[in-house]
């Protein structure tokens, strides 16, 4: 992690970081999402409505499981690994680094569910604003297989009114996925974007899967200002230095 990237990180809400895991540990933990989807409940889709509508009503389809950590050490040892605590810590601008949740997705191929453009801010909003984000690519992600989309600098405009029908999204015709920026991914690669900048992902309409790893943190001095998002397991274990507030409200 350079200076520079910390600076575009800061001035952009957003920035992948290329090799994060090697292509073989990319393997294994893509492994690792199919051995946990055959443990799981098949029929579990959680595609948003607004997804469907985005995707003109076509069938799409989507698999996650939240809090895979709980499922497979695998997931858990992932959170602990240096190469992404001491990452998201340095973009974070805090020494100290708390989960908040993790969410595990594979889209099908052909039909897999796209994400309308949103931010993550209306669904665990807090009061210091230093939650973020880190999608582990465990498969590659071009465009054709919906890879994520951002509005670089958008993290700067605050927190913007959202549509909460079919689960908070922005407005389609004001935020065009289309005329966001790209980010396509190797396997190996982690996508880090603060939960301020305006995001979304396409339909995978490609012959091949594309399966990610979310996990969203933040500084633990930071507290949420609603009681929304408290049932994930996992919610405010130390991924990286201490709780200085010792757990107090």
């Amino acid at each position: 992690m350079t200076d520079a990237d910390v600076r575009f990180y800061r001035e952009n809400g957003y920035l992948l970081v290329k090799g994060l895991l090697n292509a073989d540990e990319a393997a294994t933990m893509r492994a690792e999402c199919h051995d946990l989807l055959g443990r799981l409940n098949d029929s579990d889709d959680p595609t948003w409505g607004s997804a469907r509508e985005a995707a003109g009503a076509a069938a799409t389809r989507l698999r996650h499981c939240h809090d895979a950590q709980f499922h497979s050490a695998a997931f858990a040892k992932l959170l602990l690994d240096r190469r992404f605590t001491d990452t998201a810590a340095a973009l974070n601008g805090s020494p100290n680094l708390q989960l908040h949740h993790t969410k595990m997705f594979v889209k099908p191929p052909e039909n897999g569910s796209p994400f309308p453009m949103h931010q993550d801010h209306p669904f665990f909003p807090h009061a210091k604003d230093t939650v973020a984000a880190a999608i582990f690519h465990f498969s590659d992600a071009d465009e054709e297989r919906g890879c994520v989309r951002v509005v670089p600098g958008s993290h700067h405009k605050g927190p913007l009114e959202h549509i909460e029908d079919g689960s908070w999204h922005l407005s389609p015709d004001q935020w065009r996925l289309a005329d966001a920026v790209p980010c396509p991914a190797e396997a190996g690669d982690v996508l880090f974007f603060t939960y301020l900048t305006v995001h979304g992902s396409g339909l995978n309409t490609s012959s091949q899967e594309r399966v990610t790893w979310l996990v969203q943190y933040r500084d633990p001095q930071d507290r949420p200002t609603t009681d929304d998002h408290q049932w994930s397991l996992g919610q405010g274990m130390i991924l990286r230095g201490v709780d200085p507030t010792a757990r107090r409200p």
